[in-house]
């Protein structure tokens, strides 16, 4: 019986019995009225009852158009769950394109992503580096990792993972020098650091040696060119292994990390389930860094 049926005249019938009116069902569909009459003419034949009866100019379900409307409304609503599904599922495939500055991208989050993946969310991160403003719409970038030391557009979705703390480091094997190493990629860096004097005065006397990315400046604290001022997030492979040793313990420089959207985080599970998972793994190295200093 089935293949004698029109999935598109149950649809059109569907509306009409939702809405008492061929007028009205036309119009949620699209098309002309008389297209509609067709299809409720054609779906009475195939089926060899009516489903409809005209009383005062409207149209009133028959008791076979009931029991028909009662099996649409299931079917139809099942149909539709079915389909949601499918496209959530499909959604969570997609890969979530994240942008991160470079030295944190790699000095911290790349170590941890084969632990994400690991995890069987569902979907994969693309790692793309870059600082500053985010283009989301024009490099199709769906979350950005930054710290809040430039102002962002009023309408980008923000919400804060943790604050960013500064630490000095040397290499314990080569001969100390009077040499401080410092990052162009933060402009007002410096400026902060010395009128918040957030280290010691030493360090601040020292002269400066200006590189590009703070990935250079741990470089070139392990190459022994110097004393480097960087994040605690970015030096915590380093320090572990002993290749650096701190000379001031973290200070917190009033920044801190914040992941931003170009749409509402609650919209993207997997905007949530990645958001969720940042918190808690750089609130770990945090916690981890500071047992690790008591214990010293």
């Amino acid at each position: 019986m089935i293949e004698k049926i029109s999935l598109n005249s149950l649809r059109f019938f569907y509306y009409v019995a939702e809405h008492n009116s061929v007028t009205l069902a036309s119009q949620k569909l699209f098309v002309t009225q008389s297209a509609v009459s067709k299809q409720i003419k054609n779906l009475e034949d195939a089926l060899g009852v009516s489903l409809f009866n005209r009383v005062n100019k409207k149209l009133v379900l028959t008791a076979n158009g009931n029991l028909l409307f009662s099996c649409c409304q299931q079917i139809f609503a099942k149909l539709d769950d079915c389909l949601v599904d499918l496209t959530r599922q499909d959604h969570r495939k997609k890969q979530l394109v994240l942008s991160c500055e470079p030295t944190i991208s790699m000095k911290w989050l790349i170590p941890r992503l084969a632990e994400f993946n690991s995890l069987n969310y569902g979907f994969e991160i693309v790692l793309l580096t870059g600082g500053g403003i985010v283009d989301f719409q024009g490099k199709s970038i769906d979350i950005a990792l930054r710290r809040n030391d430039f102002e962002w557009d009023k309408n980008i979705f923000h919400e804060k993972i943790i604050e960013e703390y500064i630490v000095a480091v040397r290499n314990p094997r080569t001969e100390p020098t009077n040499t401080l190493l410092l990052t162009s990629s933060r402009p007002n860096f410096w400026h902060h650091i010395n009128k918040s004097k957030l280290v010691s005065s030493e360090i601040l006397s020292y002269e400066t040696m200006v590189l590009e990315h703070f990935y250079l400046c741990i470089e070139g604290c392990l190459a022994g060119l110097g004393t480097a001022i960087v994040s605690m997030f970015m030096v915590e492979k380093e320090l572990s292994h002993h290749f650096l040793e701190l000379i001031h313990p973290p200070m917190a420089d009033s920044s801190s990390y914040h992941l931003l959207s170009y749409h509402p985080f609650y919209e993207d599970e997997r905007k949530v389930m990645f958001k969720n998972w940042l918190k808690k793994e750089m609130l770990n190295s945090k916690m981890q860094f500071m047992e690790t200093l008591q214990c010293v």
